[in-house]
């Protein structure tokens, strides 16, 4: 027997560049104390616990929930890198689902340092070798290009294959960031939140290969939490249940993937395989959609995300930009929070935070303010790491 996995309360706070945010179990604590008020709960009604982080030593999710408060109840730390928040969701609703429990929560935080992301322990092999070598060897990469950091690598040769196999420009590739910029005004918790010109996103070399500064996403702080619950749960204690989990896919890489297509290994294949599983579940197409909180690491990375998603087919995802397709006013609001290009992407609160900016769309509370999608009833987050995980969950508006 499975049950309707509510989703009760979500908090997030403002993200911050790396030195200028309180410390991880600070920022965990704040996430929870606001998810808790924002569904009236108390945290003696929580009966289990899944903290997200990348940066982060075994346990810091205690840290943070003992801030809180210290019930005995278990605790999960998750670690899989940008998707971590998404997994710790995962397995909260997973328990809410299948009858583990009534009422659990996820909490993501993150307190990154500058720079482009790099491994921590580099005296052992890398979890994305595999993925690195098998790009390189597709792409042709000189020795020392395969010297780089890994996300630099493999989204520089994403955003040239962008530009080669479909024909997107820079100044499509601007465009991404520049509506990131115009969404993220209107949000408080985002980092960035004044507009760009396309001059001032092309201004400057490219870091590597095709890929300039703005087209990557900034490397933040911050947190995020989600409860969620049983339908009777929400019911017995008077709390919102109007917000459900509809469809949810989850997967990792296939063999496949690594043999003749980049793109594939970049998150492509891995997006398309989690929408599938999601829509499937959920009951919903792709047109269904009226708002979307997606993996923006990359400006190429949103672009190929458009068809994985099935919003587009591939020769169309140009027109689909320029057309205003992705923004209010057309066929679906993508990212409306700014999303990572804008609001930050403190690895372990992404996944959470994209959910709670959702949530926010589908209630009747104006909790989105200016950023409201109006009439929004279903929405889909996505969320990818590399190593690899990735996540597509569909939520709606119960009437």
């Amino acid at each position: 027997m499975t049950e309707k996995i509510v989703i009760a309360g979500v908090g997030m706070i403002p993200f911050k560049k790396p030195g200028q945010s309180d410390t991880y179990d600070v920022m965990g604590e704040r996430a929870i104390r606001s998810a808790l008020k924002d569904c009236g709960l108390e945290y003696s009604d929580i009966q289990s616990a899944y903290a997200s982080y990348v940066y982060g030593d075994s346990c810091a999710g205690q840290a943070a929930l003992y801030r809180v408060g210290i019930t005995g109840i278990p605790v999960v730390n998750v670690n899989n890198n940008c998707a971590s928040g998404s997994t710790a969701f995962s397995l909260a609703t997973q328990a809410i689902k299948h009858g583990i429990h009534e009422c659990a929560l996820a909490v993501g935080f993150e307190q990154m340092q500058p720079g482009a992301i790099d491994m921590v322990f580099p005296d052992r092999p890398g979890p994305i070798e595999r993925h690195n070598k098998a790009a390189a060897d597709l792409v042709g990469l000189s020795e020392a290009e395969r010297k780089l950091p890994p996300a630099v690598q493999l989204f520089g040769c994403q955003v040239d294959l962008t530009k080669e196999v479909y024909g997107i420009d820079d100044t499509v590739l601007a465009e991404i960031t520049k509506k990131a910029h115009r969404h993220a005004e209107f949000n408080p918790y985002a980092i960035f939140r004044d507009p760009l010109t396309t001059e001032q996103i092309l201004a400057g070399d490219p870091v590597f290969r095709g890929l300039r500064k703005l087209y990557a996403c900034p490397p933040s702080c911050g947190a995020a939490a989600v409860i969620v619950c049983t339908e009777s749960f929400a019911k017995k204690h008077n709390l919102d249940y109007s917000v459900q989990v509809i469809g949810q896919g989850n997967c990792s890489d296939k063999a496949e993937y690594f043999e003749s297509d980049p793109l594939d290994i970049m998150f492509r294949a891995l997006s398309r395989d989690a929408a599938n599983q999601a829509y499937e579940e959920a009951g919903v197409s792709p047109h269904d959609i009226d708002v979307i909180e997606l993996h923006d690491c990359f400006t190429s990375n949103e672009i190929l995300t458009y068809s994985a998603l099935g919003l587009c087919e591939d020769v169309d995802m140009e027109k689909f930009i320029l057309e205003g397709q992705n923004t209010y006013g057309g066929q679906v609001v993508v990212c409306p929070s700014g999303g990572l290009l804008a609001k930050g992407h403190p690895l372990g609160a992404t996944g959470l935070s994209q959910i709670t900016e959702l949530v926010w769309h589908l209630r009747d509370n104006g909790q989105a303010e200016q950023r409201q999608v109006e009439g929004a009833r279903t929405a889909l987050q996505h969320n990818g790491g590399l190593g690899s995980a990735g996540f597509v969950n569909i939520l709606q508006k119960m009437s």
